[in-house]
């Protein structure tokens, strides 16, 4: 019986092209587990995919896709059985393996989460990668001391996917957010998810002689990197955290030791691909109690699978808000 996937072929000319196509189960990839995807959604790496590959796909034909939630149909592992409801992110797969740009997918049951009790699979993929990063990030500023009332934290890119659900979910703890945007039409937006300050991206986004300024915020959450970065270290309270999630800006960091040797201050390396089991869990747990709901719905944007190839050029140029939600079925 076939179903639906979008299929990247890579030309002879070394162009790619996706197209929405008919493939049957018996051309899924191994794995121990097959699932009837229900939802997905669109992060960078996925535009990469879709696109010029980012040097990310190993072969073709490809199915993109690194998130995907859905319904187990068939398992060969004793931890999940038909009908459970899991979600992926993570683990190459989208990259290195199918993922979840199609109405079913097959892999290996430790890559699995199982979804958290309460949560909808629509609501897993309005999460993504991008708000499983984001909260991994902010666990990571806490673990690390971070406290409400320690002072405002600053969050940039803030109007993407990481940004908007670490925006939602650190003023839902009760944190004084700074969002730093380079987008002015986003500011109500960011104001809505519980922003309490706009931040324009000309006012952070160059680096100075100064190796320190002001000491400004308690912690932050860093989508951005090169300049951004360097000089928002500079900027961080004594003994304050960034957690560094993304390289929208560059992946130099023309930056100085003197934050870390005369404040104290922590640069934490968020890493979601290969993020440990436990800690996987623990982050989902966190998102199922942690981000509001109806913050969550603000983010979303509708989608389907024919709608994928103009929404992975679309990410790649910086021009998403939010979260895309893709209905694979839809």
């Amino acid at each position: 019986m076939s179903f639906n996937a979008l299929i990247v072929e890579k030309n002879e000319d070394g162009k790619t092209h996706a197209a929405v196509t008919q493939i049957t189960e018996d051309q899924l990839p191994e794995g121990d587990v097959t699932v009837a995807v229900e939802y997905s959604t669109v992060n960078y790496k996925d535009g990469l995919c879709i696109g010029p590959g980012g040097g990310l796909v190993r072969n073709y034909p490809h199915v993109p896709g690194i998130d995907f939630a859905g319904t187990i149909e068939a398992s060969d592992d004793p931890r999940y059985k038909p009908g459970d409801k899991v979600v992926l992110t993570g683990w190459r797969v989208g990259e290195a393996h199918w993922g979840g740009y199609a109405q079913k997918a097959r892999v290996k049951a430790d890559w699995l989460v199982p979804l958290p009790e309460g949560f909808s699979t629509r609501q897993a993929m309005a999460v993504g990668t991008a708000g499983f990063t984001a909260m991994l990030a902010v666990m990571a500023l806490e673990d690390h001391g971070l406290k409400a009332g320690n002072g405002p934290v600053l969050v940039t890119g803030a109007a993407g996917g990481v940004g908007s659900v670490a925006v939602a979910v650190l003023a839902a703890l009760g944190h004084d957010v700074a969002a730093v945007t380079g987008r002015p039409e986003t500011a109500d937006y960011l104001r809505s998810l519980g922003a309490a300050r706009i931040v324009a991206r000309e006012e952070i986004n160059e680096t100075v002689k100064r190796p320190l300024e002001a000491e400004t915020w308690a912690g932050c959450v860093d989508a951005v990197g090169g300049a951004m970065l360097a000089r928002v270290l500079g900027q961080m309270k004594y003994g304050a955290s960034v957690s560094a999630v993304g390289l929208a800006g560059g992946a130099g960091l023309p930056a100085t030791v003197v934050p870390f040797l005369l404040r104290g201050v922590n640069l934490l390396g968020i890493d979601s691909v290969m993020q440990p089991y436990d800690n996987r869990v623990r982050a989902w747990g966190r998102i199922a109690r942690d981000l509001p709901m109806d913050k969550l719905d603000t983010m979303i944007q509708p989608a389907t699978l024919a709608d994928l190839p103009q929404l992975g050029a679309d990410i790649l140029k910086g021009q998403i808000k939010g979260r895309v939600v893709v209905d694979v079925n839809g």
